[in-house]
């Protein structure tokens, strides 16, 4: 796809030189370089030059949307009117759908005129709630690592950020408190996102009592991030924070179907919960977007209303995935820990290879063993030491990809004593 007569493509990434010409503007300075552009750019010639690159670094996925929730798009599109500008907080009968999921899921009543807000996936969502609550100067706390969206968000619209752990433990409430004493101003919100994107940590119903307790004794927000609550392999459903009584007071909760339904592209989310909150972002939304296209808000509320058996097929397959990746790439010499929930395993870089960064193994392993991966430093300084990989390859393709680990792995001595210091084997 080209732009305008002589230009570049649209989809192509900008070039370095491009970069420091955009450095000029107020809030590209106060964005980092993307990390895992570096890791596409290889990829990308990897696959120019003809590899067959297994690629486990973007959560993309890769199963079909249930084909009910698709023959409803069909079935919608091209009606009277539908092509027409939407409703910007989403139509009426999909946030009474949203409504009554939270309602079956966590026994959480939500009023789906007022604490009810469709976004154009949760990305947006967060983004935009930024926007709307952030004045120039606000702190406010985000995970590290995090899903690049909850600091970058806040960064875009004049915020600061200061860092607290990810992982919902009792040291997480003293960083907590550590974090409100030194920050000036006063901490205005904090982020969570359980189940997690790195680092596919689950929180505890209990650890979002002490959440909204010390939200409510500080007085600020909560943000929460549950994209993948549907995502889990076990027989315990990851909780929403809303199910604490008394959190609605201060707390929106976003979520999407891109995961539970495999509709990423389809871009619709949900944010959903404090009534002030919700208003707010909403206000932002209607000088910004009309909505998504009615057909797919109609779909969306068909998922939402529908059966769940595509749901429950999504969690066998991404649960088989985990348990192939697992064993195959321990075979492989590399011991990746299992995840309980989320499409994400959160893996520390092999002891033999500890003295290059996330990146540098990143892109090593493009290079020499055709597997892609999202290094951990993309996602903060923390996540420096990991990679995150996602299931979004089928068994085959894992397997595929621990074994070419494992060539990769028992030809590193021979081939790599000269460019990075390798551990001796254990």
């Amino acid at each position: 796809m080209f732009g305008e007569a002589g230009r570049k493509p649209l989809d192509s990434s900008p070039s370095e030189s491009e970069w420091i010409e955009m450095s000029d503007f107020y809030r590209i300075k106060r964005l980092p370089p993307y990390v895992f552009e570096q890791v596409n750019r290889l990829k990308a010639k990897a696959r120019a030059g003809g590899a067959d690159i297994i690629d486990m670094g973007m959560g993309n996925p890769d199963l079909p949307a249930p084909k009910h929730v698709v023959d409803k798009l069909v079935e919608t599109a091209g009606r009277p009117r539908t092509d027409r500008y939407s409703a910007s907080k989403g139509i009426a009968g999909l946030r009474r759908a949203q409504a009554g999921y939270y309602g079956r899921r966590f026994g959480v009543k939500l009023d789906p005129e007022t604490q009810v807000i469709a976004t154009l996936g949760s990305k947006e969502g967060f983004a935009n709630m930024a926007q709307a609550i952030t004045a120039p100067g606000d702190v406010v706390l985000v995970p590290n690592p995090s899903y690049p969206i909850h600091a970058f968000g806040f960064l875009m619209a004049g915020g600061v950020i200061r860092s607290v752990p990810s992982a919902p433990t009792p040291d997480y409430f003293s960083a907590l408190e550590r974090a409100m004493i030194h920050s000036i101003p006063k901490p205005i919100a904090v982020i969570v996102c359980y189940p997690s994107n790195p680092t596919a940590e689950v929180a505890s119903l209990d650890f979002y009592k002490d959440l909204v307790a010390f939200a409510k004794k500080h007085d600020i927000f909560i943000l929460s991030d549950l994209a993948y609550a549907e995502v889990f392999f076990d027989d315990h459903p990851p909780p929403s924070v809303l199910q604490v009584p008394g959190a609605i007071d201060v707390t929106v909760e976003f979520t999407s179907m891109s995961k539970t339904f495999s509709m990423a592209g389809w871009r619709m989310g949900f944010a959903v919960g404090n009534e002030r909150l919700c208003a707010a972002l909403g206000r932002v939304k209607s000088y910004l977007d009309y909505g998504a296209f009615t057909p797919i808000q109609v779909a969306a509320t068909a998922a939402l209303n529908g059966p769940d058996d595509c749901v429950k097929e999504m969690r066998a397959i991404y649960k088989k995935r985990r348990d192939v990746m697992v064993e195959s790439f321990a075979q492989a010499g590399w011991q990746i820990p299992s995840p309980s929930a989320s499409m994400f395993a959160w893996a520390p870089v092999p002891e033999r290879f500890r003295a290059l960064s996330s990146l540098e193994f990143s892109k090593l392993l493009i290079e020499k063993a055709d597997v892609a991966v999202a290094p951990g430093e993309g996602f903060g300084e923390h996540g420096e030491g990991y990679l995150r990989l996602a299931l979004v390859e089928n068994e085959q393709r894992i397997r595929q990809a621990a074994r070419n680990l494992r060539r990769f792995f028992d030809s590193a001595d021979q081939h790599l004593h000269n460019v990075v210091p390798l551990a001796a084997r254990g």
